[in-house]
């Protein structure tokens, strides 16, 4: 009886971790869905909305969303060891991201920062190493580098051999992000993730307010359709409930191989930015994003 009960057990626990690694990556690619939508949306929402302002005010819709349901569960206030790593992604993915790849989409075009944002697994997997004491196998070293180098070429080569201001805004925003995702991740193991990003928010409300005020104050609004619904799904879709699902994917498969799954949104954004903004994209850019996306099957396949 005992060896059929403990065989019993043996099963149950591999079967759910198969259906825990199965439901994390669903999770985590419904997170690069919804990720895949930010820079189009941003786009729309610089139609109306000067940068400081786009940024500020989907913040404060996000940390109202938030913390409304954080109230409306009865949710308790985070532990204070845990403050330090919810500033980190309050910084990192609320605020530093945001405002850091909305400026260089004043310049750039938003198939161009999808594919210099394909870089981010492999920054956070770096994070995530540095953080976590994590040792990725060497096969997933040498395939996000292979990604990381199509990128870098394809960036040089875009910007005719140097790279332009918005490129060093892109490049700046994988470095805060990827902390952030990394920070994230962690805690997401600690509580839900829906919490991890609903603090975050709530945690950056005090600062979001008044820049939002001062911003609106100087910054021109122009109402339209487009920027009322990218403000929406920046706010909302990006900020909150893709993060959400992005941080508990992770916390379920680990910060590594969810990062890799990234590595497809930069293929969804060219769709994204020929379908929604029309834009005409070059040859390179869906070269670069397949190129990107190969190195995705050599991560995942490669033991973390």
């Amino acid at each position: 009886m005992t060896v059929q009960n403990s065989a019993i057990r043996t099963t149950a626990v591999a079967v759910g971790t198969t259906g825990a690694a199965r439901s994390g990556t669903i999770l985590a690619a419904l997170g690069v869905v919804s990720f895949s939508l930010t820079f189009p949306a941003t786009a729309w929402g610089l139609e109306g909305f000067g940068p400081w302002s786009l940024v500020a005010v989907r913040s404060v819709l996000a940390a109202l969303v938030a913390g409304a349901a954080l109230l409306a569960l009865r949710i308790p206030v985070p532990a204070r060891r845990h403050w330090a790593g919810l500033a980190v992604v309050g910084g990192g993915v609320v605020l530093g991201f945001p405002m850091l790849t909305t400026l260089a989409l004043q310049t750039s075009t938003t198939s161009h920062a999808a594919v210099v944002v394909g870089l981010l697994p492999l920054t956070t997997a770096a994070m995530s190493a540095l953080r976590t004491g994590a040792r990725p196998s060497r096969a997933f070293w040498l395939a996000a580098l292979a990604g990381a180098a199509v990128v870098i070429a394809f960036t040089v080569r875009e910007s005719g051999g140097a790279l332009s201001t918005g490129d060093l805004y892109l490049f700046g925003a994988l470095l805060v992000c990827a902390a952030g995702y990394t920070e994230g991740g962690r805690l997401a193991r600690l509580m839900p993730g829906w919490q991890v990003i609903g603090w975050a928010l709530v945690l950056c409300l005090p600062l979001a307010v008044p820049v939002a005020a001062v911003a609106l104050a100087f910054e021109p609004v122009h109402f339209t359709a487009h920027s009322v619904a990218g403000l929406l799904w920046v706010a909302i879709g990006s900020q909150f409930l893709g993060l959400v699902v992005w941080y508990r994917g992770m916390a379920e498969i680990g910060v590594s191989k969810a990062s890799q799954i990234q590595l497809a949104q930069p293929l969804l954004t060219l769709f994204w930015s020929v379908a929604l903004l029309g834009e005409h994209l070059s040859p390179a850019a869906p070269l670069a994003a397949v190129g990107v996306l190969v190195c995705i099957a050599v991560t995942q396949r490669a033991r973390t």
